[in-house]
């Protein structure tokens, strides 16, 4: 179901718990606000024309106060959007219909990135040739033609990605590898044995590369890991 009304008996369960699967957009309204009446038709068509893609429920503000203390509704209409189980963005006020439309878009994963998270090599190429950069998608194939030794075109890979602490160390990897350095470090990263290969690569610091390729690496980790935590302290103490 597209719309679906909600109230404070079922609003965690309708719109907290079911956006871990599907975004969920939630409009705050009252029978008497002209506004509301107004936008609440945009509303509807957007997440009509998506397809279940997104849920939008409908909040009656008069009816439900609890919710609208909890939420610091204090002008209507209201509209709120929730993914995974997290509040996501919002807008107050009536919106003219490219502004809703472009708020539902964001939502919606695009093509590429729904390519990116099937993961297999075929899909990631496809979701970088429709979105050039994406981390998402650049790194994890960056790091299958690593595994297979092409070096030069891991490198093409990542050349449009910006901002990801992976895709600069994935970069400074293969500087290291293609100069033949540290390549008992590097083994140990394609044998999956990070404890290891980090005590080698804080051995070589304070090298520019190795810098790199350890932040990126415990970027891929986690930064709740427990390794993470120690070697980011080591490292930390390394450099200043």
């Amino acid at each position: 179901m597209t719309v679906i009304d909600v109230g404070e008996a079922d609003f965690e369960a309708e719109v907290i718990e079911r956006s871990a699967t599907v975004p969920v957009v939630v409009d705050f309204w009252a029978e008497w606000c002209g506004p509301c009446r107004a936008l609440g038709p945009l509303l509807e068509q957007a997440a009509g024309a998506r397809e279940g893609q997104v849920v939008l429920a409908k909040v009656d503000t008069d009816a439900n106060p609890n919710i609208s203390r909890a939420f610091g509704i204090q002008g209507i209409p209201a509209v709120k959007a929730f993914r995974d189980r997290a509040l996501v963005s919002e807008f107050v006020g009536a919106q003219p219909p490219r502004v809703v439309e472009r708020f539902f878009d964001a939502l919606v994963p695009s093509e590429a990135e729904l390519l990116a998270a099937s993961g297999d090599e075929d899909s990631l190429r496809r979701a970088l040739a429709l979105e050039p950069g994406r981390a998402d998608a650049a790194v994890p194939l960056a790091r299958l033609l690593i595994g297979r030794g092409a070096l030069d075109e891991a490198l093409a890979v990542l050349a449009d990605v910006r901002d990801s602490f992976q895709a600069d160390g994935l970069r400074a990897r293969i500087r290291l590898a293609q100069a033949d350095q540290l390549g008992d470090a590097l083994a140990a990263l394609d044998a999956g044995h990070d404890e290891q290969a980090f005590e080698l690569l804080l051995a070589s610091l304070p090298d520019d590369d190795v810098r790199a390729l350890i932040v990126g690496e415990l970027d891929r980790r986690g930064a709740e890991d427990p390794l993470v935590r120690t070697t980011r302290r080591r490292l930390a103490a390394a450099l200043y």
